[in-house]
């Protein structure tokens, strides 16, 4: 049997990965301004290739590149994640009704019931880390079942900024027991093609998520990543 072999990751991919990774892990601070130069000799690379990233960044809410001024870590407000919260919520609820009337077999939806099983580890072990990223698994396969790819591409381009928000957030709000609770509601009226219970119980799961995240935004006057 043949080995499936991984296309090796270009310098450009490496770039970006690594820069990302910075300004997520909180070595770029929000607000902060920087220099091409500065960036590439963090990242041990050229500044064309820094360049390239910046600008893969700036697109998707990140950075901004200014001229003669540098780059600039984009902060995030209260107000900025209202705005996210709401574009994601219409799409992710359209995702959910559409995945409903999609006839999915048991099988098609592992990946979904996976991430959720693993939840539910993580909320046993509060472990937050590991419910963070089954929870960006969980909507990103919610998501591609919804089958469209436009609303895969749009909810990728603002995802990033919910997990900023979310990672800003996760060890002071209250262990998110209801919404592994929200979830498994969400799997079950998909397993069954019920869809207008999948599109209301996901909305309401990401209107009250919203709720949580702004008021301890606004509560403890948090900029974010």
């Amino acid at each position: 049997m043949n080995k499936v072999r991984h296309k090796p990751m270009s310098n450009s991919q490496r770039a970006l990965l690594e820069l990302s990774e910075k300004i997520f892990a909180g070595g770029l601070a929000p607000g902060s301004d920087h220099l091409e130069s500065e960036l590439a000799e963090k990242l041990n690379m050229s500044r064309t290739l820094v360049r390239e990233a910046v600008l893969m960044l700036e697109g998707q809410g990140l950075l901004e590149l200014r001229p003669r001024k540098g780059i600039r870590v984009v902060p995030l407000s209260p107000e900025d994640m209202e705005e996210v919260y709401d574009v994601l919520t219409e799409l992710e609820s359209l995702a959910t009704d559409r995945a409903a009337r999609a006839a999915y077999k048991e099988d098609d939806l592992k990946h979904l019931s996976e991430a959720i099983d693993d939840m539910d580890v993580a909320i046993a072990n509060r472990d937050l880390d590991a419910w963070a990223n089954a929870d960006d698994r969980l909507h990103t396969e919610l998501v591609r079942l919804g089958g469209n790819s436009r609303v895969e591409t749009i909810v990728h381009m603002m995802s990033d900024q919910v997990r900023r928000a979310r990672l800003t957030t996760l060890f002071t709000r209250p262990l998110p027991t209801k919404s592994n609770e929200d979830h498994r509601l969400v799997y079950d009226a998909i397993k069954n093609g019920d869809a207008k219970v999948a599109r209301e119980t996901h909305r309401d799961h990401r209107m009250h998520a919203k709720s949580i995240i702004i008021e301890l935004l606004r509560r403890h006057r948090l900029r974010f990543l």
